[in-house]
């Protein structure tokens, strides 16, 4: 891996060398992948000075020019889909059918934004009582610093990185430490495809707190975009206090999928399946709480259960339904949060026991008879864990869903109209998914409500949270 991808930090056009490095693993194998530089704040520094000289000139880009930039970049990344897919499928464990289906998600970000770009419009229209006219003018907002996560590397990256280019902003990609190797890669195609010195730099480190405080005490810095959990989003929404940075926060989910009496039952099941496993349950808008009514309870679970039992576990460079997680630790806060949920009252169904032998790999686990205050219902397990809970009537449902600080996304399966409207109306999410295993889609806003974070991400909405609206009053002249 040291010799296929790069390893060093990418500052002002130029791979550059730290002093210190840290360990990339393979989750299935435990082997060293790669030793990364680490940044660190001088290095943080030199990419903001960078990212702020670039500013002025980058903004200077006509709309086209940067849409065919992120063309050429959309391009690049699809003509090595297969690299992408083995770099990811072996830094952070997902199978190889998966990793190939998050580089044409996280490519489509690229294509979605290149389109905007050319797009971009202000407005115009004369005041209410006719005195002024008024022309909204839009542009970049300046350098960003964006933060992402390990579970999906290149779709992360892209969701933020063609949104920040399309509008005009420099930037400065902060990859996580336990996947730096996919986003080094996507720099370098996008070194490739001639973006210019400074509009992109990109800071691997093992000492992220340190980074992202040494930037938003910077006043040149006007931006933080952040995926992760809530609690380190709170604390880079306090850190950008003090400069009035803007932030868009992906944060922590607690998705309910609800299953109601009228519903299909398998195709309730495929998609409990699906969003529960992709991923290995390591995804933000996974199903973290199963409702389901009593009178489909039984089927409905006999059903899950014969469903995960069947998915084969290995590492996932293999033909496997199932990887390991991502890192030993995460694997023990799983299994933590399993235990807790069995102590209080769950009944362990499928699975729930770490398995011997190398690699962080946990089964597909069923745990039945949840009560709504059940640690399993209650906190995100972020893992191929399903905890079910029974339901006797809508109002109940709809209380016991809502009864979270968090509201990032939903399922709900009905064939009512009227249940439909409600859960619109009603779920407090960001997100809904009806009948359906998923809510993402690179022309649809992905983002939540609550403690679930702030702005949008993807779809029509996804490019404003990079610009600024300039009003330009002048007196009406008849």
């Amino acid at each position: 891996m040291s010799a296929q991808f790069p390893t060093r930090l990418y500052i002002d056009g130029e791979w550059v060398s730290a002093d210190d490095t840290f360990d990339v693993i393979n989750p299935a194998t435990e082997e060293v992948l790669a030793r990364v530089h680490s940044a660190t704040p001088a290095h943080a520094l030199r990419a903001l000075d960078a990212a702020s000289r670039a500013q002025a000139d980058f903004a200077a880009w006509t709309p086209r020019q940067r849409a065919d930039l992120l063309y050429e970049i959309y391009e690049r990344v699809i003509e090595r889909a297969d690299e992408f897919a083995q770099c990811m499928s072996a830094e952070m464990g997902k199978p190889l059918d998966q990793a190939r289906s998050e580089v044409t998600y996280g490519a489509e970000f690229l294509r979605w934004h290149a389109e905007e770009a050319a797009h971009l419009r202000g407005s115009y229209f004369p005041t209410p009582e006719g005195t002024l006219d008024v022309l909204l003018h839009r542009r970049p907002i300046g350098p960003c610093l964006l933060i992402t996560p390990w579970n999906f590397p290149l779709a992360m990256a892209t969701r933020k990185l063609a949104p920040a280019l399309a509008a005009g902003c420099t930037t400065i990609l902060k990859p996580a430490s336990l996947t730096p190797l996919t986003s080094a890669l996507l720099v370098s195609i996008i070194d490739e495809a001639g973006a210019p010195a400074g509009v992109v730099n990109l800071l691997p480190s093992k000492r992220a707190a340190d980074i992202s405080s040494q930037l938003l005490a910077d006043p040149r810095l006007r931006k933080v975009s952040f995926t992760g959990s809530t609690k380190a989003g709170s604390a880079l929404i306090a850190a950008s206090a003090p400069n009035v940075q803007r932030c868009s926060m992906e944060l922590g989910g607690l998705a309910p999928f609800i299953v109601h009496a009228d519903a299909d039952l398998e195709t309730a099941i495929d998609a409990a399946v699906a969003t529960k496993m992709r991923n290995m349950g390591q995804a933000c808008n996974a199903a973290s709480r199963f409702f389901v009514h009593d009178s489909l309870l039984t089927r409905f679970t006999e059903g899950l259960i014969e469903r995960m039992s069947q998915l084969t576990m290995g590492d996932g460079r293999d033909s496997v339904d199932v990887g390991p997680l991502v890192s030993r630790q995460h694997r023990r806060s799983v299994d933590d949060l399993v235990r807790r949920g069995i102590e209080a009252g769950g009944r362990l169904a499928l699975g729930g026991k770490i398995p011997a032998g190398t690699g962080f790999f946990y089964p597909p686990t069923v745990i039945t008879h949840c009560a709504f205050d059940n640690p399993l219902m209650n906190e995100e397990v972020f893992g191929p864990v399903a905890a079910i809970a029974a339901f006797s009537d809508d109002e109940e449902v709809t209380r016991a869903a809502n009864a979270t600080s968090f509201g990032l996304a939903g399922y709900v399966h009905t064939t009512s109209p009227a249940r439909i409207r409600a859960a619109i109306e009603r779920l407090e999410v960001g997100m809904i998914g009806i009948n359906s295993a998923t809510t993402s889609n690179a022309a649809s806003p992905f983002g939540g409500v609550k403690a679930s974070g702030l702005g949008r991400e993807g779809g029509p909405s996804g490019i404003d949270e990079y610009l600024e609206t300039i009003a330009v009053a002048t007196p009406r002249v008849e």
